[in-house]
């Protein structure tokens, strides 16, 4: 009887903390969540891959969306080696994760993805270009625990690239900037730095900014549909879910579809961290409890003033400051939240 070859789970990402995490798992096998849809889940374990559904004890234990498995996950599955689909009894904490405000719910929030090391920021040049979009991507990015890489996407469609680029570097200081083009093939080489083996990066941003064409691109083969875009330069989507992609030169991708909205959930670090200067400025206030709007000796007036800050910057500053106040503000939140994401310091201290 001929042996099936058993998959290298270092390549997919397990390592370090999980593995003691997996050792409590007695019978269980730990597998990754490589794609969901609908409530199913396609796991791949050393055993191969299958599809999952989690047991009945951990829905009736779960409390939020959050609280289910998401693409990237670690989980602990009885694999059901006899047929079936695996059974997932529990999620392994993660150590990264990239979260929004669900989607026209505010009460909700999503796992995009889970336990990825780098969220590649992808925005187009075109006339779908926006800074404070950036800005809010960038904010989430931090709060994740993943390192954010800003991916400047179809150069061969703006006039003047280099000026955007400027911009973009002003907007996200400290932040690795690539600039790739469709006409350009070789202009995706520039990522395998941070793709490296058992590293996963996770592609976020609008649809028909050219996350898919940039995968193709890394995996040498038109597996993911592309489309063009629209007559009004936005994208179509085309991305329907979330998969996680093992790469044939090491690493891992996660395509997600594309958000046409990303509302804050908890980013108060991540904000902090992507509005860095205003933060500084700040503290040159006179007043520790200055607003920014007219008191004596507010520093971040001067600095609008003569030019050194953009007022639209402060603006999105102070737009997306409120917005996280609001979901921190409900009721129970502070208790949910260190339920939740515990253990993500406690993993990255041993990283």
């Amino acid at each position: 009887m001929e042996m099936k070859s058993k998959t290298d789970m270092k390549r997919y990402g397990l390592s370090g903390s999980f593995f003691a995490e997996a050792d409590d798992g007695n019978d269980l096998t730990v597998s990754r969540v490589i794609s969901q849809e609908k409530g199913m889940y396609r796991l791949v374990s050393a055993q191969g891959e299958k599809n999952g559904e989690v047991s009945g004890k951990f829905h009736y234990d779960v409390h939020t969306r959050s609280d289910y498995p998401a693409v990237g996950d670690f989980v602990m599955a009885d694999w059901n080696e006899h047929g079936g689909n695996a059974v997932i009894h529990h999620i392994l904490p993660r150590k990264s994760c990239f979260i929004r405000k669900a989607a026209g719910d505010t009460k909700q929030e999503q796992v995009v993805a889970a336990n990825i090391d780098i969220v590649f920021l992808c925005m187009s040049l075109n006339n779908d270009f926006n800074l404070r979009r950036l800005e809010r991507y960038l904010s989430v990015a931090w709060e994740s625990g993943s390192t954010p890489v800003i991916i400047l996407t179809k150069s061969d469609l703006c006039k003047d690239p280099e000026s955007r680029l400027l911009e973009v570097s002003v907007a996200a200081a400290g932040v690795d900037i690539l600039m790739t083009s469709s006409l350009e093939e070789s202009s995706c080489e520039q990522l395998y730095p941070y793709l490296t083996e058992g590293k996963t990066a996770a592609f976020i941003g609008s649809s028909g900014v050219g996350k898919s064409t940039l995968i193709n691109c890394l995996l040498g083969e038109n597996r993911l549909h592309t489309n063009g875009l629209r007559n009004d330069d936005k994208g179509r989507h085309t991305t329907t879910h979330r998969e996680l992609i093992l790469l044939p030169e090491g690493g891992m991708v996660i395509d997600t579809p594309g958000m046409r909205e990303l509302g804050m959930w908890d980013a108060g670090e991540g904000i902090d961290r992507t509005f860095a200067d205003i933060e500084e400025l700040a503290q040159e206030c006179r007043f520790r409890d200055c607003t920014h709007s007219g008191e004596p000796g507010c520093a971040v007036q001067k600095a609008l003033e003569s030019g050194e800050l953009s007022i639209d910057r402060l603006h999105s500053y102070q737009k997306l400051k409120k917005e996280n106040r609001y979901m921190e503000d409900r009721e129970g939140y502070m208790d949910e939240k260190k339920r939740k994401f515990k253990n993500i310091a406690k993993i990255n201290r041993k990283k």
